[in-house]
């Protein structure tokens, strides 16, 4: 089986605090979820996703793994206030390949944007556009995420390694 990325490498690459609080937007059945709660042991993830079966299945996975700081939402990212979590009150925002699959990208990164503290950050990965594997269709490039970051007066902090099939950048409010 091919490993189009590895969610720890990933995280590892950061030196954040581990009681800090995160969401994870469109965290599926949590591959990328999991390990942030693991780094952020004194802290909290928010798993969100607009379907149930991935969300029920890293309840899960969350059990088996004995942790108890996440909290998964069922809610749409793309609605005004779709997470449901407060302006201002969340550390780290993860989109980890879903902005290739929603319609209105900027209403997710307004989101993001939203929930974000003062100086929080919002790590996006996605495919790269020449990637052999992923979707053929609707992928962002890094200077798709600069220009959107423009537009919501977010800084472009840097872009990172998100391995062979992926860009990572990092924004901050």
């Amino acid at each position: 089986m091919i490993s189009f990325f590895e969610p720890e490498k990933i995280i590892e690459q950061f030196s954040f605090s581990e009681n800090l609080t995160a969401a994870d937007f469109g965290c599926g059945s949590g591959g990328f979820t999991i390990p942030l709660a693991n780094k952020l042991r004194a802290g909290f993830v928010y798993a969100l996703d607009i379907q149930a079966d991935p969300l029920s299945a890293l309840v899960g996975n969350a059990r088996f793994f004995g942790l108890n700081n996440i909290k998964t939402i069922k809610c749409n990212l793309e609605d005004p206030g779709g997470s449901t979590l407060h302006n201002e009150s969340i550390d780290l925002v993860f989109i980890i390949n879903l902005l290739f699959q929603v319609e209105n990208k900027d209403a997710v990164m307004r989101e993001a944007k939203r929930i974000i503290k003062p100086k929080g950050k919002i790590i996006i990965v996605d495919w790269r556009e020449d990637s052999p594997f992923g979707p053929d269709q609707k992928r962002l490039n890094i200077d798709n995420i600069k220009t959107m970051a423009r537009k919501l007066e977010l800084k472009f902090v840097e872009e990172f390694n998100a391995g062979t099939y992926h860009w990572g950048v990092i924004l901050e409010r």
